[in-house]
């Protein structure tokens, strides 16, 4: 047993030896308290205890002498008082006494602070408590639900309402066991709920209480209980039926438990479980779905679990009544616990962005696309829109105070502090003079990284999403095929695999009746047939044909043949490692820390060279580094200076590993390193050749002037299927864009799709390449923005910080420059009597006043099309030849009119022309049609 698992271990025995009183009094045990038990030095005691609790295995008292107490035991004998993220606290017994007070009162029905117990959950709630009290024991019961629709906390006000009932102990555990965690492995998952006995499977060291013992006087709770193999199953229907059980490796059923088991499940209980398994459980209790609750329980669940946020982050939120139509409508597939996730995104964003100031504010520019979308949904469903409107306000000031915690373990709490992470990343980086909304950008994507990832872990099932898309069958032979083609082409095939080959079969099924046989692949033969690609793919196919009633046509075998072909881009690959080695005894496991620290847990190590160490044992933790990080990419060893850097081919001999070294590191080159390979995805070569020629001055990345890179010109490529038309008007549109926001010469270099990696590789050598733009990313260490993403705006940021990093002046920040031009060219070919260059100004300033007034932003597309309806206006209104509105004109649309009509005084302005109510009608439409969310926002402003 390691030093750090003995020390666990004796401070474990420790305090399960003294009974609740007598812990509450002792707090903990201190390091020297543990030293005489041990046999070791107090100081080797203390450095691992204080490990541990970095570990967050155990709870640091902040006393004379500083004590320590596991947290495992703090949560079963006074619950979960002190949360994940907190690592150390004043007095244990202060915390206890004063969660104490704040308790629910026993005189409250715990089921009345359920949203929703009078309501969508009315009859849920009367079956639990029936279930609850029961004589003489209780019912046990199936809960089913949706993935985050409350069923965990459901369990837990089950417990919370036996106590209130006094048929169970205030002290009674309630124990939680996911048995997805262990279903790949059945005698550990039974082993987990039963206890074994020693020698009972290979690993089974020493005799194991279960959890049915753990529970005995109060509740088990089973979630994912569909994951209990047949055997499993009958071993706890055998239990709920007498109470008696065995350990595994056991022949007797001599122990015996007194435990209330609910269960929990996402699937259909008739398919997923034995007959005799579900004739035990005579309670089934159906939760609905965050669509099926009412109206009023969504915005009372959005305004509680903002209320939770505002008390972590001890400020208010004043939300506006979009954001909750925003959030409400976004929650498609997770439920309340989707709807959580979302939330914690939206108040770090709003977070981030009002550190300044005394509270936080939520509107709707700041909503991720996702979300956006939420509110243009909500805002088709008239009822739901106008129910929402009626129980929010135009804004909405949420306060923390009276926030409760219903559990003390909520399975969707972050484990983090995430907004100390926000305050923390935020002061490094001003410490580092980076500019403020590049602080905000970083640390929102770093944030969204965070939550997207937890919630990934929590709402873990295999292929949960995927079974929702395709039919089961078609899963299965998605399966198999995966299978086939592993043991035929000898390789192994990630999920993604399976997902595209899913997706392909369930497509192919539904489009089968369309299908032109006739039709060649869209790429040509890119699969020759002699190829073993092909051949697996006619297995497949006979597979296909063999298990669905259908005729695969050719094309289908060659889409097939490209999709194994290309596999290994499916396949994740790794990452490039890095290895920081600098001199002293603590230089770059600092540069490390400062790294993890902003850019989060990266595949990089620290190695220090203490000066009284031999370069022998140095070279050996290089070697032993090297093989750790190594990824199949490459590792990139960063030293201060000296023989490592000379031994890099020694190093790659003994290492096995190709490596590259670089001299004279400091923080900001480890930085940039992790940065590029982690978020760039770039080789090694190209991490190394672009930290080479940089020197690192004062936290900055300087162009070397030195190098040979600095006398390059620099071009930004464009890219279309022929490298004419298409890539030309792109060269056309960035040149005008570029002129407009430097003075720095930059070649815009049109190019084909034929043969593009090579000509861009070519290009490499002659031009510093900025960016490429257009349908397809040429292989080179450049940003790429799509066509869409230029057009429609979205690149035009890419661009100006390309352009940044290569440490040009930027004169002008917010360039009109693209969509300009798109308008001056569709203007010319249709104006008759207006002149474009001069009436493009006026109309572009009008859509500036309409995003104004309708709190919007315009993509260009947008943009371009009130443009040209304006300008078709204004010659229309000079020539007399007005459009007769036949639409139907409501009082409602009467009042969207208004904030067209004062936004249209610009033009009557500039141009001495007033456009009539008819023309801006259409406008309205245009508006309603693109921004369907603020027609609601626009009635409401002008009826107050």
């Amino acid at each position: 047993m390691k030093r750090i698992d003995r020390i666990y271990k004796k401070l474990e025995e420790k305090c399960d030896a003294l009974t609740k009183d007598q812990l509450l009094e002792r707090e903990g045990f201190s390091a020297n308290d543990l030293a005489g038990d041990l046999g070791m030095l107090r100081n080797n005691i203390s450095l691992e205890l204080n490990n541990l609790v970095r570990l967050r295995e155990v709870i640091k008292i902040k006393k004379r002498p500083v004590l320590y107490i596991p947290r495992d035991t703090v949560k079963k004998n006074f619950g979960n008082i002190v949360d994940q993220t907190i690592l150390d606290i004043p007095s244990l017994k202060d915390l206890y006494l004063a969660k104490r007070k704040s308790d629910i009162g026993k005189d409250v029905d715990p089921f009345s602070l359920l949203i929703g117990s009078d309501g969508s959950l009315k009859k849920q709630v009367g079956q639990a408590k029936a279930a609850v009290v029961y004589p003489p024991g209780g019912l046990h019961t199936l809960i089913l639900g949706p993935t985050g629709s409350g069923k965990t906390l459901f369990a837990h006000m089950m417990h919370s309402y036996a106590k209130y009932m006094n048929r169970m102990d205030e002290n009674s555990p309630f124990i939680v066991f996911n048995c997805a965690d262990y279903y790949n492995n059945p005698d550990l998952l039974i082993s987990q709920i039963f206890g074994h006995v020693k020698g009972a499977f290979t690993g089974a060291d020493s005799d194991k209480q279960g959890l049915v013992e753990k529970a005995n006087g109060g509740i088990l709770f089973l979630d994912e209980v569909h994951r209990l193999p047949p055997e499993g199953q009958e071993m706890i229907f055998y239990f709920m039926d007498t109470g008696r059980f065995n350990r595994l490796g056991e022949t007797e059923k001599r122990r015996q438990s007194k435990v209330l088991v609910i269960a929990a499940t996402t699937e259909d209980p008739s398919s997923a479980f034995l007959k005799t398994f579900l004739r035990r459980i005579p309670i089934t209790i159906t939760m609905p779905s965050f669509q099926e609750r009412q109206v009023k329980e969504k915005v009372d669940l959005t305004r509680h679990l903002l209320s939770k946020e505002a008390k972590r982050i001890h400020k208010d939120i004043k939300v506006n009544e979009d954001v909750i139509k925003a959030l409400i409508g976004s929650v498609t597939f997770g439920n309340v616990g989707q709807l959580k996730s979302n939330i914690q995104f939206v108040c770090a964003q709003g977070f981030l962005e009002s550190m300044e100031s005394p509270y936080v504010n939520l509107y709707v520019k700041m909503l991720p696309q996702e979300m956006k979308e939420g509110l243009s949904l909500i805002s088709r469903n008239v009822r739901e829109n106008e129910e929402i409107s009626t129980c929010v306000g135009k804004t909405t000031v949420i306060t923390g105070e009276g926030s409760k915690e219903l559990v003390d373990d909520d399975v969707y709490e972050l484990p983090f502090d995430m907004y100390k992470i926000i305050e923390d990343k935020a002061n490094l980086l001003k410490q580092e003079n980076v500019d403020q909304a590049e602080i905000n950008r970083f640390v929102a994507t770093d944030i969204k990284l965070h939550i997207k990832s937890f919630y990934q872990q929590v709402t873990r099932s295999p292929n949960m999403k995927l079974a929702k898309l395709v039919d089961k069958r078609v899963l299965s032979l998605a399966e198999e095929l995966r299978s086939l083609a592993e043991s035929m082409l000898n390789k192994s095939f990630n999920d993604k695999f399976l997902y595209f080959i899913s997706l392909h079969i369930d497509g192919f099924l539904k489009r089968k009746n369309n299908l032109n046989p006739g039709t060649p692949p869209p790429h040509g033969r890119l699969i020759d047939e002699n190829e073993i690609e092909y051949q697996v793919a006619l297995r497949m196919g006979e597979l296909i044909e063999e298990k669905l009633p259908v005729s695969l046509p050719k094309i289908e075998i060659m889409y097939l043949a490209i999709l194994l072909a290309s596999a290994n881009e499916l396949n994740q690959k790794g990452k490039v490692g890095i290895v920081v080695a600098t001199h002293g005894n603590s230089t770059a496991s600092s540069m490390v820390s400062v790294t993890e620290e902003l850019l989060g847990d990266y595949n990089v190590r620290p190695v220090d060279m203490p000066l009284d160490v031999s370069f022998k044992d140095i070279f050996d933790q290089m070697i032993a580094a090297v093989r750790e990080v190594d990824q199949g990419e490459g590792v990139l060893m960063l030293v201060d200076m000296g023989s490592l850097y000379y031994f890099e081919e020694k190093i790659r001999e003994e290492s096995g590993v190709d490596v590259k070294a670089i001299d004279r590191v400091s923080t900001p080159m480890v930085l940039d390193a992790v940065r590029k390979a982690n978020f760039l995805d770039m080789d090694l070569k190209s991490i190394y050749d672009s930290l080479k020629n940089h020197e690192y001055v004062n936290g900055e990345g300087v162009d070397d002037m030195t190098s040979p890179d600095s006398d390059k010109p620099k071009a930004i490529l464009t890219v279309c299927s022929s490298g004419q038309g298409t890539a030309k008007k792109l060269e056309e549109l960035i040149k005008t864009f570029i002129n407009d926001i430097t003075e720095e010469p930059i070649r815009i270099i049109p190019l084909s799709i034929v043969g593009l990696n090579q000509t861009a590789q070519e290009l490499a050598k002659k031009y510093n390449i900025i960016a490429s733009i257009g349908i397809k990313k040429p292989r080179i260490n450049a940003p790429f923005i799509s066509l869409e993403h230029f057009i429609e705006g979205k690149g035009q940021l890419t661009i100006e910080q390309a352009i940044r990093s290569q440490n040009i002046q930027i004169k002008n920040e917010k360039s009109d420059a693209i969509v300009r031009n798109l308008c001056e060219d569709s203007l010319k070919m249709m104006l008759t009597y207006l002149n474009p260059y001069r009436a493009i100004s006026t109309l572009l300033e009008f859509c500036e006043q309409l995003q104004k007034e309708w709190d919007v932003h315009f993509k260009n597309t947008m943009t371009l099309r009130i443009v040209v309806h304006s300008a078709f206006a204004v010659e229309r209104a000079v020539t007399g030849d007005t459009l007769d509105y036949k639409n139907p004109v409501s009082e409602e649309k009467k009042m969207y009119l208004n904030k067209v009509r004062e936004a249209a005084r610009v033009i009557e302005k500039e141009m001495s022309v007033q456009l009539p109510d008819e023309e801006l009608f259409y406008i309205v439409d245009l508006l309603r049609d693109e921004f369907p969310g603020k027609t609601r926002q626009t009635k409401s402003s002008n009826t107050v």
